[in-house]
Protein backbone atom coordinates (compact mmCIF):
# COMPACT_ATOMS: atom_id res chain seq x y z
CA UNK A 1 0.00 0.00 0.00
CA UNK A 2 1.66 3.69 -0.75
CA UNK A 3 2.38 6.10 1.70
CA UNK A 4 -0.67 8.21 0.46
CA UNK A 5 -2.87 5.67 2.29
CA UNK A 6 -1.83 4.07 5.58
CA UNK A 7 -3.37 6.28 7.64
CA UNK A 8 -6.20 4.03 9.36
CA UNK A 9 -6.92 6.18 11.45
CA UNK A 10 -7.67 8.73 8.85
CA UNK A 11 -9.16 6.42 6.76
CA UNK A 12 -12.01 5.71 9.54
CA UNK A 13 -12.60 9.26 10.53
CA UNK A 14 -13.44 9.52 6.32
CA UNK A 15 -15.53 6.65 6.25
CA UNK A 16 -17.63 7.04 9.52
CA UNK A 17 -18.56 10.56 8.15
CA UNK A 18 -18.86 9.62 4.48
CA UNK A 19 -22.30 8.07 5.75
CA UNK A 20 -23.39 11.39 6.80
CA UNK A 21 -21.93 12.78 3.83
CA UNK A 22 -24.16 10.69 1.40
CA UNK A 23 -27.28 11.29 3.26
CA UNK A 24 -26.81 15.27 3.29
CA UNK A 25 -26.16 14.75 -0.84
CA UNK A 26 -29.21 12.68 -0.59
CA UNK A 27 -31.36 14.93 1.12
CA UNK A 28 -29.88 18.63 -0.11
CA UNK A 29 -29.59 17.79 -3.69
CA UNK A 30 -32.53 18.32 -6.29
CA UNK A 31 -33.56 14.58 -6.76
CA UNK A 32 -33.93 14.22 -10.68
CA UNK A 33 -35.78 11.43 -11.93
CA UNK A 34 -33.50 11.02 -14.78
CA UNK A 35 -32.16 8.14 -15.44
CA UNK A 36 -29.25 8.69 -17.59
CA UNK A 37 -27.05 11.21 -17.34
CA UNK A 38 -28.03 13.12 -20.89
CA UNK A 39 -31.34 13.27 -19.66
CA UNK A 40 -30.22 14.67 -16.37
CA UNK A 41 -28.34 17.63 -18.66
CA UNK A 42 -31.15 17.88 -20.86
CA UNK A 43 -33.40 19.06 -17.84
CA UNK A 44 -31.25 21.65 -16.66
CA UNK A 45 -31.33 25.52 -17.46
CA UNK A 46 -29.07 26.16 -19.88
CA UNK A 47 -26.07 28.24 -18.57
CA UNK A 48 -26.31 25.65 -15.81
CA UNK A 49 -25.97 22.63 -18.42
CA UNK A 50 -22.88 24.54 -19.81
CA UNK A 51 -21.55 24.81 -16.65
CA UNK A 52 -22.25 20.98 -15.37
CA UNK A 53 -21.11 20.15 -18.98
CA UNK A 54 -17.88 21.75 -18.67
CA UNK A 55 -16.81 20.02 -15.23
CA UNK A 56 -17.70 16.57 -16.04
CA UNK A 57 -15.47 16.71 -18.80
CA UNK A 58 -12.61 17.68 -16.63
CA UNK A 59 -13.67 14.59 -14.48
CA UNK A 60 -13.90 12.27 -17.13
CA UNK A 61 -10.76 13.47 -18.99
CA UNK A 62 -8.98 12.41 -14.96
CA UNK A 63 -11.28 9.77 -13.87
CA UNK A 64 -9.57 5.99 -13.74
CA UNK A 65 -10.78 3.71 -16.51
CA UNK A 66 -12.30 1.72 -13.83
CA UNK A 67 -14.64 4.05 -12.62
CA UNK A 68 -17.98 4.56 -13.75
CA UNK A 69 -20.45 7.29 -14.29
CA UNK A 70 -24.31 6.93 -13.85
CA UNK A 71 -26.94 8.16 -11.81
CA UNK A 72 -26.87 8.21 -8.39
CA UNK A 73 -29.11 9.98 -5.59
CA UNK A 74 -30.49 12.12 -8.16
CA UNK A 75 -27.40 13.32 -9.16
CA UNK A 76 -24.19 12.61 -11.37
CA UNK A 77 -22.31 10.30 -9.92
CA UNK A 78 -18.73 8.44 -10.44
CA UNK A 79 -18.39 5.14 -8.78
CA UNK A 80 -16.57 2.00 -8.50
CA UNK A 81 -18.78 -0.32 -10.39
CA UNK A 82 -20.02 -3.64 -8.70
CA UNK A 83 -17.92 -5.58 -11.42
CA UNK A 84 -14.98 -4.21 -10.38
CA UNK A 85 -15.71 -4.00 -6.55
CA UNK A 86 -18.54 -6.46 -5.99
CA UNK A 87 -18.72 -5.86 -2.30
CA UNK A 88 -20.32 -2.46 -3.32
CA UNK A 89 -20.85 0.18 -0.32
CA UNK A 90 -20.21 -0.96 3.03
CA UNK A 91 -23.76 1.13 3.93
CA UNK A 92 -25.74 -0.41 1.21
CA UNK A 93 -23.78 -2.91 -0.39
CA UNK A 94 -26.74 -3.06 -3.63
CA UNK A 95 -25.14 0.38 -4.45
CA UNK A 96 -21.52 1.08 -6.04
CA UNK A 97 -19.32 2.36 -4.08
CA UNK A 98 -19.29 6.45 -4.04
CA UNK A 99 -16.12 8.26 -5.52
CA UNK A 100 -17.59 11.65 -7.06
CA UNK A 101 -20.24 13.56 -7.87
CA UNK A 102 -21.93 16.33 -9.67
CA UNK A 103 -25.14 18.17 -9.32
CA UNK A 104 -27.45 21.20 -10.16
CA UNK A 105 -28.86 22.45 -6.93
CA UNK A 106 -31.79 24.90 -6.08
CA UNK A 107 -29.16 28.04 -5.15
CA UNK A 108 -26.19 26.52 -6.37
CA UNK A 109 -24.08 24.05 -7.95
CA UNK A 110 -22.02 21.81 -6.56
CA UNK A 111 -18.86 18.47 -7.37
CA UNK A 112 -18.87 15.98 -4.27
CA UNK A 113 -15.01 15.17 -3.87
CA UNK A 114 -15.62 12.14 -1.06
CA UNK A 115 -12.43 11.07 -2.86
CA UNK A 116 -10.41 13.68 -0.83
CA UNK A 117 -12.01 14.61 1.98
CA UNK A 118 -11.07 12.70 5.05
CA UNK A 119 -7.05 11.55 4.03
CA UNK A 120 -5.33 14.96 5.68
CA UNK A 121 -2.35 14.98 2.82
CA UNK A 122 -4.37 14.84 0.22
CA UNK A 123 -6.66 17.48 1.56
CA UNK A 124 -3.87 19.68 2.36
CA UNK A 125 -2.48 19.01 -1.30
CA UNK A 126 -6.07 20.20 -2.83
CA UNK A 127 -6.64 23.24 -0.36
CA UNK A 128 -3.05 24.51 -0.89
CA UNK A 129 -3.16 23.87 -4.97
CA UNK A 130 -7.00 25.92 -5.16
CA UNK A 131 -5.33 28.81 -2.95
CA UNK A 132 -2.65 29.55 -5.36
CA UNK A 133 -5.15 30.37 -7.69
CA UNK A 134 -6.37 32.93 -6.07
CA UNK A 135 -9.89 31.84 -6.11
CA UNK A 136 -12.49 31.30 -3.38
CA UNK A 137 -12.92 27.83 -2.22
CA UNK A 138 -16.50 27.44 -0.60
CA UNK A 139 -16.13 23.86 0.24
CA UNK A 140 -17.80 22.19 2.95
CA UNK A 141 -17.13 18.29 4.11
CA UNK A 142 -16.50 16.69 0.19
CA UNK A 143 -18.83 19.67 -0.83
CA UNK A 144 -17.65 22.13 -3.51
CA UNK A 145 -20.08 25.16 -3.98
CA UNK A 146 -20.40 27.19 -6.72
CA UNK A 147 -22.52 29.45 -9.10
CA UNK A 148 -20.88 30.00 -12.07
CA UNK A 149 -17.49 28.20 -13.86
CA UNK A 150 -15.54 30.71 -13.53
CA UNK A 151 -15.36 29.94 -9.44
CA UNK A 152 -13.66 26.56 -9.75
CA UNK A 153 -10.10 25.62 -10.04
CA UNK A 154 -10.76 23.08 -12.82
CA UNK A 155 -7.29 21.93 -13.30
CA UNK A 156 -6.93 21.27 -9.30
CA UNK A 157 -10.17 19.69 -9.17
CA UNK A 158 -9.07 17.55 -12.51
CA UNK A 159 -5.59 16.84 -10.46
CA UNK A 160 -7.34 15.58 -7.24
CA UNK A 161 -9.30 12.95 -9.38
CA UNK A 162 -6.84 11.45 -11.42
CA UNK A 163 -4.77 11.71 -7.98
CA UNK A 164 -7.03 8.74 -6.29
CA UNK A 165 -6.94 5.90 -8.79
CA UNK A 166 -9.90 2.87 -8.05
CA UNK A 167 -7.30 0.45 -6.96
CA UNK A 168 -5.76 2.68 -4.21
CA UNK A 169 -9.60 4.03 -3.33
CA UNK A 170 -10.30 0.18 -2.70
CA UNK A 171 -7.16 -0.20 -0.67
CA UNK A 172 -8.38 3.08 1.04
CA UNK A 173 -11.86 1.43 2.27
CA UNK A 174 -10.61 -1.39 3.15
CA UNK A 175 -7.92 -0.38 5.44
CA UNK A 176 -10.54 1.33 7.29
CA UNK A 177 -13.12 -0.84 7.25
CA UNK A 178 -11.97 -4.41 6.82
CA UNK A 179 -11.67 -6.48 3.76
CA UNK A 180 -15.41 -7.56 2.39
CA UNK A 181 -15.66 -11.03 4.44
CA UNK A 182 -14.72 -9.33 7.23
CA UNK A 183 -17.13 -6.73 7.93
CA UNK A 184 -20.14 -6.77 9.80
CA UNK A 185 -23.70 -7.11 7.51
CA UNK A 186 -26.06 -4.02 8.06
CA UNK A 187 -28.48 -4.68 10.35
CA UNK A 188 -26.77 -8.46 11.58
CA UNK A 189 -26.20 -8.39 15.32
CA UNK A 190 -23.36 -8.71 17.33
CA UNK A 191 -21.75 -12.59 18.11
CA UNK A 192 -19.30 -10.90 20.14
CA UNK A 193 -18.60 -12.67 23.78
CA UNK A 194 -19.72 -9.68 26.76
CA UNK A 195 -16.86 -8.33 28.52
CA UNK A 196 -15.39 -9.36 32.03
CA UNK A 197 -16.70 -6.36 33.59
CA UNK A 198 -20.77 -6.78 31.54
CA UNK A 199 -20.43 -10.45 32.96
CA UNK A 200 -19.40 -9.49 36.55
CA UNK A 201 -22.06 -7.09 36.41
CA UNK A 202 -24.81 -9.55 36.08
CA UNK A 203 -23.63 -11.71 38.29
CA UNK A 204 -23.64 -9.38 41.15
CA UNK A 205 -27.16 -8.31 40.19
CA UNK A 206 -28.17 -11.86 40.29
CA UNK A 207 -26.51 -12.49 43.56
CA UNK A 208 -28.80 -9.75 44.89
CA UNK A 209 -31.75 -11.04 43.25
CA UNK A 210 -31.19 -14.66 44.73
CA UNK A 211 -30.15 -12.60 48.23
CA UNK A 212 -33.79 -10.72 48.39
CA UNK A 213 -35.78 -13.88 47.48
CA UNK A 214 -33.87 -15.52 50.41
CA UNK A 215 -34.34 -12.44 53.13
CA UNK A 216 -37.93 -12.23 51.61
CA UNK A 217 -38.51 -16.38 52.30
CA UNK A 218 -36.99 -15.48 56.05
CA UNK A 219 -39.55 -13.07 56.86
CA UNK A 220 -42.27 -14.98 55.75
CA UNK A 221 -41.43 -17.69 58.00
CA UNK A 222 -40.88 -15.90 60.89
CA UNK A 223 -43.97 -14.17 60.78
CA UNK A 224 -45.79 -17.58 60.37
CA UNK A 225 -44.10 -18.57 63.26
CA UNK A 226 -45.51 -16.04 65.25
CA UNK A 227 -48.73 -16.64 64.29
CA UNK A 228 -48.40 -20.08 65.19
CA UNK A 229 -47.22 -19.25 69.29
CA UNK A 230 -50.35 -16.80 69.62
Amino acid sequence: MGKTYQTIIECSKFFSLLIRVELAVSSLAMQSKATTVEQYLAELPSDRRAAISAVREVILRNLDKDYEEGMTYGMIGYYVPHRVYPAGYHCDPRQPLPFAGLASQKNHMAVYMMCIYGHLPTNERFRTAWAKTGKKLDMGKSCIRFKKLEDLALDVIGDAIRSVPTKNYIEYIEAAWGKPSERKRPGAKSNSTPSRSTTSRARAASARKSAGKVKSNKSKKTVKKSKSKR
